[in-house]
């Protein structure tokens, strides 16, 4: 009977099944930005479907004629096969072995130029890249060659690509479909320009093309396909002249919710580190096009790695868009709304905002390529669900395996496993959700300590595993990340049963020095059981709803 009712459960849970949704969020700090000198890029994956575990493809040598199959990211439609090169690097996450990062935003733009026939999607340009390059700048000619080669199959992309020296904004999208007679697309591959971020610079992507006019010729700088801007003239997209065509403008033009659901996150980051941002909250609201926010600004102080971490967890806090005051935040300040994006009363539309932080991340990280240490040291601070409610662990670049807590075979968006810690993470993020201001709160705390004490220990690491020879130093490196992932995997474990035995049924349990006292019927709880109930604003809605039905009659 159990077996056949998961079993049903399993169908109707893929019958209600959403497409993919890719909706991601990218803050890039430079080396001369960052306090210790490490370029900086953070990731949330974010999607409905996806199952937050920690990638790792070995390196390797191919004999020549080797296949290599392309399954896309999103989906696991299968695309076909490339030739696979001679050698390649390993990789772990979205880092590779040297310390080259790449992430990802889609901003999906001008729908008619997908290609239904492409060879290669924009995960699989990650990954196989990775695999493949060794700087910034190989990853970038990497990337034009895959998808001009092969057809490009996904829609508009922005990716972050940085390596130990230099740090990159690309930007792309297909050509759509056009058949030659042949059957075959006669105008596959990519529109792109890529842009370099000025050292002392921050940026960042959510879901809008970002790249507006780029200079023509500054290949230092800024690179970019011979026909990015006649192929939008042959398109009808863009008139003017070269020297005032915009990128986004052209193949993603702004919309509102570009503005409010994508832009906003960007400016809520560059307000967290750099000046006079709240004169761009016009924009970010969706109110003022023309104040279109920078594609880079200057922070007013160098930016911690734990800065970043934070920023990752932003709801708009202290803002306009503070997700925790209007009434949709319930009794509770929750800054988190269920999905759809948009709602409807009486013929308006409404949104509801998309902040930094959301429910549906699969992971996310903090990478950081470090100049001053061997390019296999790098750092993927690694975290798996909601940004806000969860916590990063250092897994080195050079690392040769994956923790079993981490692993894509531990578990599944269908598959509980008590040893996942993407299950894990979401069993406390659900529990926050619904006493968000009395669990939030001693959730972060933890995640702070262990950040903070991580960060220091892996002082101590380097400082050991870079005194090692190369072959020794990834045994330790390896071992540290495993170890390493694993002991926060046993603390919020932990953190999960305390939170459980602490606020269960809305009440919240004192402690005394030695914490809860062990007792089966009441007896022995130190201090009172406190009630705290709802916030003010609930109470009055509730009241101005309903007061005539619940009012107390004396």
């Amino acid at each position: 009977m159990k077996k056949h009712l998961y079993t049903l459960l399993l169908v109707v849970g893929g019958l209600l099944a959403l497409r993919p949704a890719s909706a991601c969020t990218n803050f890039i700090v430079t080396r001369g930005a960052s306090t210790d000198g490490s370029m900086m890029v953070s990731y949330a994956a974010d999607s409905h479907e996806l199952y937050g575990a920690l990638y790792h493809t070995p390196a390797g040598r191919w004999k020549e004629g080797t296949q290599l199959p392309i399954y896309e990211w999103d989906t696991g439609r299968y695309l076909g096969t490339i030739p696979q090169i001679p050698q390649t690097y390993s990789t772990i996450g979205n880092m590779n072995e040297h310390s080259l990062i790449i992430a990802e935003t889609t901003y999906g733009g001008r729908e008619e130029l997908i290609d239904p026939t492409g060879g290669i999607d924009y995960g699989s340009l990650i990954y196989v890249t990775l695999q493949r390059a060794r700087t910034a700048r190989e990853a970038i000619a990497t990337i034009v060659e895959l998808a001009n080669t092969y057809g490009y199959a996904s829609s508009g992309e922005s990716f972050s690509i940085a390596d130990r020296e230099e740090a990159w904004i690309m930007e792309l999208i297909g050509k759509g479909y056009e058949d030659d007679g042949t059957g075959t697309n006669a105008r596959r591959g990519i529109v792109w320009v890529a842009r370099r971020i000025p050292d002392g610079y921050v940026s960042g992507h959510a879901n809008q093309a970002r790249i507006t006019t780029f200079p023509l010729d500054d290949p230092e700088n800024c690179l970019y396909a011979p026909d990015v801007i006649s192929f939008a003239r042959e398109m009808g997209y863009y008139e003017g002249e070269d020297e005032t065509f915009s990128f986004c403008d052209a193949y993603a033009p702004l919309t509102f919710g570009a503005m409010r659901g994508c832009d906003a996150r960007v400016w809520a980051f560059f307000r967290t580190v750099a000046d006079d941002m709240d004169r761009y909250t016009d924009y970010a609201l969706g109110h003022n096009a023309a104040n279109r926010l920078p594609l880079w600004v200057k922070p007013h102080s160098k930016v911690e790695p734990k800065t970043v971490f934070d920023a990752m967890r932003d709801h708009f806090e202290g803002t306009p868009m503070d997700m925790r005051q209007d009434l949709g935040a319930g009794g509770h300040g929750c800054p988190y709304r269920w999905r759809p994006m948009t709602f409807e009363v009486d013929g308006v539309e409404y949104t509801n905002e998309r902040a930094t932080a959301t429910q549906q991340t699969g992971f996310w990280f903090v990478a950081q390529a470090r100049p001053s240490l061997p390019d296999d040291m790098g750092i993927l601070w690694f975290g798996v669900d909601d940004a806000a409610t969860s916590c990063l662990s250092p897994i080195y670049c050079s690392a040769t395996e994956v923790p079993e807590c981490l692993s894509e075979n531990n578990g599944s968006m269908l598959r509980y496993s008590p040893t996942s810690s993407f299950w894990l993470f979401n069993r406390v993020a659900q529990f926050a959700y619904l006493l968000y201001d009395r669990v939030e709160p001693v959730v972060r705390a933890i995640a702070d300590v262990w950040e903070r004490e991580q960060l220091s220990a892996v002082g101590n690491i380097d400082q050991e595993a870079v005194r090692l020879p190369p072959k020794k130093r990834r045994k330790l490196l390896t071992e540290y990340s495993v170890q390493t992932a694993q002991q926060l995997f046993d603390e919020w474990t932990a953190l999960d049963q305390y939170l459980l035995v602490k606020f269960m049924d809305g009440n919240v349990k004192g402690e005394n020095e030695e914490g809860f006292i062990d007792n089966g019927n009441g007896r022995d709880i130190p201090g009172e059981i406190d009630q705290p109930g709802y916030n003010e604003k609930w109470k009055r809605a509730v009241a101005a709803d309903n007061g005539t039905l619940l009012h107390v009659v004396k």
